[in-house]
C-alpha cells in the first residue's frame, strides 16, 4: 500500500466512519482494516498506521485489533485462504485430518502458501459450525461444511480451474 490512502479508500473509510457518532470514530477500526485487507490482501504495519492516522487513534490500538482477530492477515497470503477449524469439537470430527489433508495436497505446512501462490492453509478457532465438521472458511467469507477428503480435493481443483479460465 502506498504511504497515503487513495481517494477510493478514503471514501470507503468515510462511509464507515459516518455510521458512528463523531466522538466514536475509533469504532470503525474493524471496518477500515477490512477495507484495507480487501484491497491489498493483507494488513501491513504501514496500513495500520494509515488507519490510525485516519481515525485519530494510537497505532497500538489498531495493531491490537489486527492481532486479536484471526480474520486479518498480517502477511501476504494466497488468493484463497483456507481457515480450517481445529477446536476440540471439530478435531474430534476430523477437523485436524482436514487440515493435514489440505497441507499434504498443497505441499505446505500449516500457515504456509502453495508454490503457485494460490492457496494458504491455516488452522482456525471455532467457526461456530461444530455439527457440520470438518468445516473451513474460504477467504473469511464462505463456509464449507462436511469437508471429506473428496470434497477438499474438489474445492482445490475447482478453484484452480476457475483461475485457469480467468
Amino acid at each position: 500500500m502506498s504511504a497515503v490512502l487513495s481517494d477510493a479508500t478514503r471514501a470507503r473509510f468515510e462511509r464507515e466512519v459516518a455510521k458512528y457518532p463523531a466522538e466514536e470514530r475509533r469504532s470503525a477500526v474493524i471496518a477500515c482494516l477490512s477495507i484495507i485487507q480487501e484491497e491489498q490482501g493483507w494488513v501491513s504495519r504501514e496500513s495500520e498506521q494509515l488507519v490510525a492516522d485516519y481515525l485519530g487513534i494510537a497505532p497500538i490500538a489498531v495493531y491490537e485489533v489486527t492481532t486479536f482477530y484471526n480474520m486479518f492477515n498480517q502477511q501476504p497470503v494466497g488468493r484463497y485462504k483456507f481457515n480450517v477449524c481445529t477446536n476440540l469439537p471439530c478435531k474430534l470430527r476430523d477437523g485436524q485430518h482436514a487440515l493435514e489433508h489440505l497441507c499434504g495436497r498443497l505441499g505446505v505446512e500449516e500457515g504456509g502458501t502453495s508454490a503457485d501462490g494460490l492457496f494458504t492453509v491455516q488452522q482456525s478457532e471455532c467457526l461456530g459450525a461444530c455439527a457440520d465438521s470438518p468445516v473451513l472458511l474460504v477467504n473469511d467469507r464462505t463456509m464449507c461444511s462436511f469437508m471429506s477428503d473428496d470434497k477438499l480435493d474438489q474445492l482445490i481443483d475447482g478453484l484452480r480451474k476457475a483461475e485457469e479460465k480467468a
